[in-house]
């Protein structure tokens, strides 16, 4: 039975309780969960003896136009899901026990963090840092799962860890689609009728390029050029970004040479955001 953690002085009793010798998985979540999020349970708990999920929708990853307020909810379909996915505990805390009253204090990455969603959604990354540095203060886990979807949020913690010492491996978990190719999310949800059928266009402008890179084209911005022409075949698709970038620093390149690349793509289908993203091999 999962074991729900509704505060930090409970998660810190929880805690206290583990042995030393025993493994710890996480992976903190904003909840409305999908198979995506249960492959990452999976995942810590093929590395780690007990996972604990977090669910915190947490307010400084959001902007001022962005969907906080109405971002899904569905906490007992989530908890049940996490019940037969045999997670060990869940923290649940509140906004209120998260940030107390005058908390002043952020974390920010300022290399990784600046391109593709960072350059669109300011102090986006400044939030998720923030907030993942105090779950893994308070959770102390040994291993930590993020999904490979929200590449560039990996590569902003994965910095983080490395360069503040934190004590955490970080894993990937892979993308989990739909038979379409769309990226699951919690956002797809929102997306009408019309908007689903053209979403998998995104998926398929990735594959394209990645057809054309095996095919030997190496320029990247030409390879971008292939993929926003596959969304141009969908008026409902309103190009935010596509880009060929470095797949560690995440910075610009012109060539895709031995370290591979990061293709990602973010667009509009009507209000709702989708980003997805596939990694290239290099020519090592």
């Amino acid at each position: 039975m999962t074991v729900i953690l509704r505060d930090k002085a409970a998660l810190r009793t929880w805690r206290a309780k583990v042995t030393p010798e025993t493994r710890i998985g996480f992976v903190p979540t904003m909840g409305a969960l999908h198979e995506g999020h249960m492959s990452l349970m999976a995942r810590a708990r093929e590395a780690a003896d007990l996972v604990i999920a977090s669910i915190f929708v947490n307010p400084l990853q959001f902007g001022p136009n962005e969907d906080l307020s109405r971002y899904p909810r569905p906490i007992e379909a989530d908890i049940d899901k996490l019940e037969r996915a045999g997670v060990d505990a869940l923290f649940l805390p509140s906004v209120e026990d998260m940030y107390p009253e005058g908390a002043s204090t952020l974390v920010e990455e300022t290399l990784v963090s600046g391109p593709l969603c960072g350059a669109m959604r300011p102090g986006h990354f400044r939030g998720v840092t923030t907030v993942v540095l105090k779950l893994f203060n308070l959770v102390q886990p040994h291993v930590a799962v993020f999904g490979q979807k929200d590449a560039q949020q990996c590569a902003v913690i994965e910095r983080m860890v490395r360069d503040l010492d934190i004590p955490v491996e970080i894993l990937r978990g892979p993308i989990v689609r739909e038979p379409d190719g769309l990226a699951l999310s919690s956002r797809n949800v929102y997306l009408s009728a019309e908007d689903r059928a053209a979403a998998p266009l995104i998926h398929k402008s990735l594959q394209t390029v990645a057809a054309a890179y095996q095919a030997g084209e190496r320029d990247a911005e030409k390879l971008a050029q292939i993929g926003l022409d596959v969304l141009a075949q969908s008026d409902r698709i309103k190009v935010q970004y596509w880009e060929v970038r470095d797949p560690e620093s995440l910075g610009a390149i012109t060539q895709i040479g031995a370290r591979g690349a990061l293709l990602a793509v973010a667009a509009y289908l009507g209000a709702t955001r989708l980003i997805d993203n596939l990694l290239l091999g290099g020519d090592a």
